[in-house]
């Protein structure tokens, strides 16, 4: 049973997302310590590019703050292998094609897996031209997680939910992380239709802001993703790594 599956199956789970780097490797690998103190179920690590185009304001501010420090690939991968030394809390590493493509994508998910990475996250890779990354992620024993549109299931959505290991990521809503856009009130409908084609975690991220929508969304998914507004509440404390296990407890008793 791999770690992801052992912490996101047959509860309530949170997965959160920082942006690796932010303000500096080792803040972060502070903050990383902290929520899986509090057990926190999943880390997302946003590796910083400089074309963030699914990314909203405060993903891209934090993002620009990382590319100051020069927090590059392999910076990231060691800070997993410090954090890993110590915690066995899922870390999923989201982020943009093109920085696995300059590398070679068979040479980064080697390195990955050997940092102790857990899954991958493409923002901007279409289902239709995931099959080499699939491959290669089932290859070394990585999982590779497709976001999934707010939409009731069509025969796309049934081979994406297929495709997708470790868990399903449907967002939301539509727009950037963190945007203010309306959020779909066929939300329920959507994650319902999903079930019968999938027996994967449903997790939902994208705009959620506020204990009571995160409690909302656990009732009828398997737990959700937060992240713009954790960044934000990090952008203001003074004591980051203490701010993100306050949010982590906070969302831990709200979603059960």
């Amino acid at each position: 049973m791999t770690r992801l599956q052992q912490k996101l199956f047959d509860k309530k789970s949170l997965i959160v997302f920082i942006t690796a780097g932010d303000p500096d490797i080792d803040t972060t690998l502070d903050i990383m310590r902290a929520m899986a103190r509090e057990g926190v179920d999943c880390i997302e690590l946003g590796m910083p590019f400089s074309d963030p185009i699914a990314d909203g304001p405060v993903i891209q501010r934090a993002t620009a703050r990382a590319l100051a420090q020069n927090a590059g690939i392999s910076q990231i991968f060691e800070l997993v292998k410090r954090f890993r030394t110590e915690y066995d809390t899922p870390v999923v590493l989201m982020g943009y094609l093109n920085p696995v493509l300059r590398i070679g994508s068979e040479h980064f998910i080697q390195r990955a897996r050997a940092a102790g990475v857990d899954g991958l996250i493409i923002a901007d890779l279409p289902y239709e031209e995931g099959e080499d990354l699939e491959s290669l992620c089932a290859k070394y024993g990585m999982a590779l997680i497709y976001i999934l549109a707010p939409e009731l299931s069509t025969e796309r959505t049934k081979a994406i939910l297929n495709a997708s290991t470790g868990f399903v990521y449907c967002v939301a809503q539509y727009g950037t992380t963190g945007s203010a856009s309306r959020q779909m009130n066929g939300l329920q409908s959507v994650i319902e239709s999903m079930r019968p084609f999938t027996d994967k975690p449903i997790m939902v991220g994208f705009g959620i802001s506020s204990l009571d929508r995160a409690a909302q969304i656990s009732r009828f998914s398997d737990g959700v993703i937060i992240g713009s507004w954790l960044i934000k509440e990090l952008e203001k404390a003074s004591d980051k790594a203490g701010r993100a296990a306050e949010m982590v407890r906070e969302l831990k008793n709200a979603i059960g």
